[in-house]
């Protein structure tokens, strides 16, 4: 009794919020059905690290000397000194990809970059607010709606604010279905959301689908240098899809392999959630700035949409720019879903996947972009 009393009365008011965070992140996982197999780990985890003395971290005990703490091993060894967990998870959503519809249409290539927009942005109001070009840098990515994106560029570019940068990511790639009709509505007119277009989908052969990864990755790694190992991991595991002959490789990649990585790292991000580093000003600014990055990924595709719109004579529906941010394939299905609420009968979903996966390839040039300018600029 007198050890449960010693621990309650050591607890501090900061330590109560974040027990409150990953209560609300359970809730959300659980009760909300948001990204649960990230938020319900790393809100268990944010209750775990900020028990008094926790032994996931570590610590010195008396007589014993000091202890390794699981979480903190993990942290150190899975993202820290490695970023293993953020990398190897992008074999698992390359494996999930089908850049079928991007192939066979590729325009939609252009809405994957002009979706990027917000991560530009964000970095410059983050810059404006305070941080330095660092944690600016690491903010505006929250913008890719790309959570292991985030994480990674975090911890190369040493941001302070790795914890509060991924539970924003996490959390707006969770609220797409609430943020994104919201920024649509503001830059769009009812006409322009109701507008109808063809799907003639180009002819792609095998040979095209077991190419591009291959080439994506050669050209990509020429220009972006910084951001080979997120494409080539993300790659290398659509290769594996496509190929043909690793049928079984290709499964595990996609299930056995995507769910343990999620599960590690969103219990191992929670190291970065010790109340004396996450519960401060900073904290809201980065999930404010997270959020205007969002929305401005969001109207930065569709504004391009409609750019694009005063050349063509076949007018694209501009909500098709919003699905070229990286949550795949959440983003297309809120776009079909608002095409099908303003026009019943409305079939948009296959020209808003192909966007969507070029946005799940721009967010981690981005990220690459991002980490060699910064590099050059410090």
């Amino acid at each position: 009794m007198n050890f449960l009393l010693e621990g309650l009365l050591s607890i501090t008011w900061q330590q109560l919020v974040m027990y409150g965070v990953g209560v609300l992140l359970i809730w959300l996982a659980i009760k909300k059905n948001y990204e649960p197999a990230l938020l319900l780990p790393m809100g268990f985890g944010a209750i775990l690290v900020n028990l008094p003395q926790s032994g996931v971290l570590n610590q010195v005990l008396e007589g014993v000397g000091e202890t390794t703490g699981v979480i903190e091993w993990l942290f150190e060894v899975g993202i820290e000194a490695s970023e293993a967990l953020p990398i190897l998870l992008f074999i698992g959503i390359g494996a999930m990809i089908d850049f079928g519809p991007l192939l066979s249409q590729p325009v939609m290539f252009l809405f994957g970059a002009a979706a990027q927009f917000g991560i530009f942005f964000a970095i410059s109001a983050a810059t404006l607010m305070g941080f330095d070009l660092r944690d600016a840098a690491a903010i505006g990515i929250i913008g890719a709606a790309d959570g292991p994106t985030s994480i990674l560029v975090s911890q190369i570019l040493h941001s302070k604010y790795v914890g509060a940068i991924a539970v924003a990511a996490y959390s707006y790639m969770a609220l797409v279905p609430i943020v994104q009709p919201f920024a649509i509505r503001l830059v769009t007119t009812k006409r322009e959301r109701k507008i109808r277009m063809e799907y003639k989908p180009g002819q792609v052969s095998r040979s095209m689908r077991i190419l591009f990864p291959i080439a994506v990755t050669f050209i990509v790694g020429l220009i972006a240098p910084s951001s080979v190992a997120l494409v080539g991991f993300l790659m290398f595991g659509n290769l594996i899809r496509e190929c043909g002959v690793l049928g079984t490789l290709s499964d595990t990649a996609q299930n056995v392999l995507a769910n343990l990585i999620t599960l590690f790292l969103g219990i191992t991000i929670s190291f970065s959630m010790q109340a004396e580093a996450f519960v401060n000003v900073n904290t809201l600014l980065i999930m404010g700035v997270g959020l205007l990055a969002f929305v401005f990924d969001t109207m930065g595709g569709v504004l391009f949409a409609k750019l694009l719109n005063l050349f063509r004579k076949n007018k694209i529906n501009p909500m098709i720019g919003a699905a070229g941010i990286s949550a795949f394939p959440m983003s297309s299905r809120v776009v079909q879903k608002m095409a099908q609420e303003e026009e019943p009968g409305n079939i948009i979903l296959m020209h808003a996947a192909g966007a969507n996966v070029s946005g799940q390839i721009a967010s981690v040039v981005a990220g690459g972009l991002v980490i060699d300018l910064v590099s050059r600029l410090l």
